[in-house]
């Protein structure tokens, strides 16, 4: 009998800082459990309204937005990662990058710099200067991959992920999926790698 792929899909938006403390942890959880991680890239505003979560976002609430930025603190302390809040939280083109990073071989490496230069550093993750210098850092050519990511294939493939999404009952980031079993935020690794060790 053929071995099935033993694969985590991780839904995610570059927008979420609490996607970016959960990536810092997934891909060695899954490379301790024999698991591939697989990204999957969506937006995550549209995935809220797609599940009917009509709600103001989390920065037009001040009182909760405070909160907030003490419990991502508290989080990137415990994880001894840096988090600095970007000037911009839109995602769409830093998203798109990355099917051009899964045709190179290098997901996790792209998903790492941007939110390394994101929420690590505090730029702008909408710049195409910076989305440009990520390029370069990862030996890829800058132009080749702006065009990507405004080129119609990327538009596509951002749909279908979003489709996906909607299709599996994803409702927001960051998401692990294991065919049906799902695991909702950062703080809920540690149900996820209780499920993978007892597997």
């Amino acid at each position: 009998m053929e071995q099935r792929t033993k694969v985590i899909d991780f839904f995610f938006d570059f927008m979420s800082p609490f996607a970016y403390l959960a990536h810092s942890q997934l891909p060695e959880l899954a490379r301790k459990h024999g698991y591939e991680l697989r990204y999957r890239p969506i937006d995550l505003p549209a995935a809220k309204l797609a599940a009917g979560n009509t709600g103001p976002p989390n920065v037009s609430m001040p009182i909760k937005l405070r909160y907030l930025r003490k419990d991502l603190d508290r989080w990137a302390e415990r994880y001894k990662i840096p988090i600095s809040f970007p000037p911009s939280l839109k995602s769409e083109l830093a998203n798109k990058g990355v099917f051009f990073a899964e045709a190179k071989g290098q997901y996790e490496d792209y998903v790492r710099h941007v939110w390394s230069h994101s929420w690590g550093e505090g730029q702008d993750m909408s710049s195409e200067e910076l989305l440009a210098e990520i390029a370069s850092e990862l030996r890829w050519e800058p132009d080749a991959f702006l065009a990507h990511v405004h080129s119609e294939e990327a538009e596509d493939a951002y749909r279908l992920s979003n489709e996906e999404a909607h299709s599996r009952g994803v409702f927001g980031v960051p998401i692990m999926m294991i065919g049906e079993e799902m695991w909702w935020g950062n703080d809920r690794l540690f149900f996820l790698d209780e499920y993978l060790s007892s597997q």
